[in-house]
C-alpha cells in the first residue's frame, strides 16, 4: 500500500493498512519525530475497539491497551532506550513474543529484538497537512 492523506482521511487509511497486515503480529512504524506515528497508532487501536486513552509511551516505553477485536496490543516506543539491554529489562522481548499485537515506534533503536517477519509502515512529512505511508510486503523466503 502506498498513500498520501490529510489528517481528515487518517481513520480510512488506518482500516486499509489493518486489511493489509492484520494478519502480522509485530508491527514496525520507520518515520522522522513529528510525522504523526502516534496519531496513526491512535487510529488503528479505535479502529480494533480500544477503548482505552492511546498515548505515545514515550517515557513508560510500553503501553498496554484492550482491544474488543484483538485482545492485548502493546504500543512500544523505543525512542529513550539507550541499548538493547535496557529494552529487555523493560519487558519488551516478552510483549514482543507474547503473540499479542505489537506497534512499535523507533523500532531502529533495539532492532536486534525484533521478530524476522514484521509489518513494516514507513510515514513521510509531504508538508504540514500532507503524509505518506506505505508498507512494505515481507519478501519470500528462498
Amino acid at each position: 500500500m502506498d498513500a498520501i492523506f490529510e489528517l481528515a482521511q487518517i481513520n480510512a487509511v488506518a482500516q486499509a493498512i489493518w486489511k493489509e497486515g492484520k494478519l502480522k503480529k509485530v508491527w514496525v512504524f520507520h518515520a522522522a519525530m513529528g510525522t504523526g506515528k502516534t496519531s496513526f497508532i491512535h487510529a488503528l487501536c479505535e479502529l480494533l475497539g480500544v477503548k482505552d486513552t492511546v498515548s505515545s509511551p514515550s517515557f513508560a516505553i510500553i503501553n498496554e491497551y484492550q482491544s474488543e477485536e484483538v485482545g492485548s496490543i502493546y504500543h512500544m516506543d523505543w525512542y529513550r532506550l539507550r541499548d538493547e539491554e535496557e529494552a529487555i529489562q523493560a519487558g519488551i522481548e516478552d510483549a514482543l513474543n507474547s503473540g499479542n499485537l505489537c506497534f512499535v515506534e523507533w523500532p531502529e533503536k533495539a532492532a536486534a529484538l525484533l521478530p524476522n517477519n514484521c509489518f513494516e509502515v514507513f510515514m513521510e512529512i509531504l508538508d504540514e497537512k500532507m503524509r505518506r505511508i506505505y508498507t512494505s510486503k515481507e519478501e519470500p523466503e528462498n
